[in-house]
């Protein structure tokens, strides 16, 4: 289903925007993909850009219809995501050792950011009527223009150019994989999948947290998605994304 319909842009502000214009306009069909070559107002979390050299990497947008999922689930979405773009990463990398989900949904190859992730609901009533997973992977990018603090891309890693196509098909192939899954109520897999290479868990780190460095060491992730950490006095905190910040 996810990648049967792909739409192939030269160029575009935002695929996820591009996305939410197909929506108003006509019944897409679930699992259409939008692939840009160039985009130039790429969307992160909250008012971030994502950085991506025209024909470099992939800047891509998926079309979901998760009906089936109730609202309090909706962060299941972003653990298949987290996890799909993690799945098609280490099998281009031939290893997980060091591929980690950095909460809630970076790619991280060690210390640096290979991959972001942004998801945008539609919800009518009580229903999840439309999901678009925005998704951009560093592939061939060498130098980083932004002030992004730790990018990388695969090519950095391999030293060797990797045929974008080839990339999509794998990433449709892992989200497929990962969207059966979570159709199939396999909740306890994925939860335990995601939590399994969550970046920095059961290790003691440092965190911004209310305006100041806290030390502390992530425990897992609550229904609603929230941060649980315990901090060096026992304190246990739940944090929404934004009111914590990693120190790398």
């Amino acid at each position: 289903m996810i990648g049967e319909n792909i739409i192939e842009l030269q160029e575009t502000t935002s695929t996820n925007i591009f996305a939410f214009e197909l929506i108003k306009e006509k019944n897409i069909e679930e699992g259409t993909v939008i692939s840009a070559i160039s985009q130039h107002s790429g969307k992160g979390t909250g008012s971030n850009k994502w950085e991506s050299e025209a024909g470099k990497n992939l800047t891509i947008s998926i079309i979901l219809k998760p009906e089936f999922l109730s609202l309090g689930k909706q962060f299941m979405l972003n653990i298949i995501t987290s996890l799909a773009v993690h799945d098609m990463v280490s099998q281009l990398l031939q290893s997980k050792a060091d591929v980690k989900i950095k909460w809630p949904n970076d790619i991280y190859v060690g210390n640096k950011k290979i991959a972001g992730i942004l998801i945008e609901n539609t919800i009518f009533g009580n229903t999840l009527k439309y999901s678009v997973l925005g998704v951009g992977i560093n592939i061939n990018q060498e130098v980083f223009f932004s002030n992004a603090p730790n990018p990388v891309s695969l090519k950095n890693i391999l030293n060797k150019e990797i045929e974008l196509k080839k990339c999509l098909a794998l990433l449709c192939s892992c989200i497929e994989e990962r969207y059966v899954q979570l159709k199939n109520e396999k909740y306890n897999l994925l939860n335990g999948d995601y939590l399994s290479v969550l970046f920095r868990k059961n290790e003691l780190a440092k965190f911004n947290y209310k305006n100041k460095v806290t030390s502390a060491t992530i425990k897992g992730i609550s229904e609603e998605g929230k941060l649980i950490l315990e901090t060096l006095e026992k304190e246990i905190i739940a944090c929404n994304f934004k009111e914590i910040e990693f120190v790398i």
